[in-house]
């Protein structure tokens, strides 16, 4: 892809990543409502993207990128303490709701052959 320069450092080839990954989401009709949202305190989570689909689910969004699909490549790198993480910060940012809505996780992979958006990649139920 051409955002993803070899010469760029880890942080900026991320940052260009979960932007390739927000715009891609917003062209299928998703509508961001956080971005780089983090529990407080040590030992918390992150969550790079929540975005809300038309049905009003919240999308909990993991982007990776990886420069090759050794090691089982970007999608394989969101384990079980990866999504844990994910999961705790979910809960967290969903007690801001009276009723909660209903929601998902979703993994954007951005490797050099493209992006793939795998939905519901993973259940928060046993986090």
């Amino acid at each position: 892809m051409e955002f993803l320069n070899k010469n760029q450092t880890t942080k900026s080839r991320g940052d260009a990543s979960e932007e390739a990954a927000l715009a891609y989401l917003q062209d299928k009709g998703l509508r961001l409502l956080q971005r780089n949202y983090r529990t407080p305190g040590r030992g918390g989570g992150e969550i790079d993207l929540i975005m809300q689909l038309p049905d009003t689910t919240v999308v909990f969004v993991e982007v990776r990128h990886r420069a090759t699909r050794a090691f089982g490549g970007a999608a394989a790198s969101v384990g079980a303490v990866k999504q844990r993480r994910i999961v705790f910060a979910a809960r967290h940012y969903l007690m801001r709701y009276r009723q909660l809505p209903p929601s998902r996780f979703d993994v954007v992979v951005v490797e050099a052959e493209g992006l793939q958006w795998l939905q519901s990649a993973f259940d928060g139920d046993g986090a």
